[in-house]
């Protein structure tokens, strides 16, 4: 997304850049209510969207709809900016433009989370943003719950809840041949080489056994049966089951062996 030039229909490689005197003189000429100024104010600090745009590289597929939403709140410090007060316009409108690009986010997640959970999340994000503004540093799940006076679980559970589902196919790699996909990079202890080998070695070894002893272990095992139920079903002793039984694990150990 940083390499992109036109961005809802904004070629931004051609946005004016200002400098803060300018930038003060201008807003003046907009507070006394002119909108061709207005105008040119806006397209002046568009650059300040598109920065606050690709903090968010993690959702290129809605850059277009950020960068819109983020006007939004740019026009909101417009409206709300006091001139007089010596801050500059930058530093009171970048909040304004994370908060409504996080609104945004929040509200279009594609998996539903409830109001009070959003809520949640949303003071711990403005309390993040807060402490790195501050601090120049990132809080930690404490500092962020201590900040909030929102219990540890909570901001986790609430932070978790609105973070962005990626699918397992999501690329995370090409070197120009081979796509390495998010899948490829998560271990599967339920299915790794081995056990898939065990598990193949073993329906070659059940395979080899006869009719009788596959019935046997079938009940044992998979139903889970006494020795006596199964000899009750198959009507034959008790001591020909456990026969049959150690016979049967005993060709299988033998042919994974």
């Amino acid at each position: 997304m940083s390499n992109r030039v036109v961005i809802s229909g904004v070629n931004t490689s051609n946005l004016p850049k200002l400098n803060n005197a300018q930038i003060m003189e201008l807003l003046k000429q907009v507070k006394a209510g002119d909108e061709f100024a207005r105008d040119k104010f806006v397209v002046a600090n568009l650059r300040l969207v598109l920065s606050v745009v690709q903090r968010f590289s993690g959702h290129c597929d809605k850059a277009d709809d950020m960068f819109q939403v983020g006007c939004v709140g740019l026009l909101k410090a417009i409206d709300n900016f006091d001139e007089t007060l010596n801050v500059r316009f930058s530093t009171y409108a970048v909040p304004m433009i994370v908060g409504e690009i996080r609104r945004y986010l929040r509200d279009n997640n594609s998996v539903r989370v409830s109001r009070s959970i959003r809520d949640i999340a949303y003071r711990a994000l403005q309390a993040k943003e807060k402490y790195i503004k501050e601090n120049n540093a990132e809080p930690t799940l404490e500092q962020i719950s201590t900040m909030t006076g929102v219990s540890l679980d909570e901001v986790t559970f609430a932070l978790d809840a609105i973070s962005e589902t990626v699918s397992l196919n999501e690329p995370i790699y090409n070197d120009g041949n081979e796509t390495i996909r998010l899948m490829d990079q998560i271990a599967d202890d339920k299915n790794c080489d081995d056990e898939i080998l065990e598990k193949l070695s073993l329906a070659d070894a059940i395979k080899n056994l006869s009719e009788r002893e596959k019935e046997i272990l079938l009940m044992r095992y998979y139903v889970g049966k006494t020795q006596m139920e199964v000899s009750q079903e198959v009507g034959i002793s008790q001591a020909q089951v456990s026969r049959l039984e150690k016979n049967a694990l005993k060709a299988i150990k033998e042919f994974i062996d």
